[in-house]
């Protein structure tokens, strides 16, 4: 059972309270989660691949400190396109996702077209990414960048809102 990606899916207190511990610790296993969630074992796998299924839980990955592996430069990019048109912001943001330095593609209204997340070893990486990926598309008028001096948060976690009671 697939779903198409704008289709909401209803949730219940029991599948926001998996969702939560899941994004606290994807790791846990079955009998963890179920335990956490008070749920049987049953339960919980059901509810988790419903969730994976449906597409609410779109992947589940090792969040990994690159300060911690080698020396790391974020980059927060505004980029201002010269044209507009769907066709021209469509092929910008597919020539974002094959970047592997991009780690984030925003299209914004007011101001910039795009905002990015890049993240590279240092200045000289950027700087080749710069004029190899920037220069490369003919459609970009402007970049704008800003470098990170400290990140006082980071978090990949959604607020989740429980569902509204019947008496609402």
């Amino acid at each position: 059972m697939t779903v198409a990606a704008s289709t909401r899916i209803e949730l219940d207190d029991t599948d926001h309270r998996i969702l939560a511990l899941l994004q606290e610790n994807s790791a846990l296993t079955n009998q963890e989660l179920a335990h956490l969630s008070h749920t049987s074992p049953a339960t919980c796998l059901r509810r988790v691949r419903r969730l994976v299924e449906t597409g609410v839980i779109a992947r589940q990955v090792a969040l990994l400190d690159a300060n911690r592996i080698r020396p790391s430069l974020t980059a927060i990019v505004e980029i201002t396109l010269d044209q507009q048109a769907e066709e021209q912001l469509s092929a910008f943001e597919s020539a974002c996702q094959a970047e592997a330095a991009i780690q984030q593609c925003y299209r914004v209204s007011q101001g910039p077209d795009f905002v990015l997340i890049i993240e590279v070893t240092d200045m000289p990486a950027y700087h080749a990414l710069a004029h190899r990926f920037f220069t490369g598309q003919k459609n970009v008028r402007n970049v704008r960048t800003f470098f990170s001096i400290n990140r006082a948060k980071f978090d990949t976690r959604i607020a989740l809102t429980p569902p509204a009671s019947a008496t609402d």
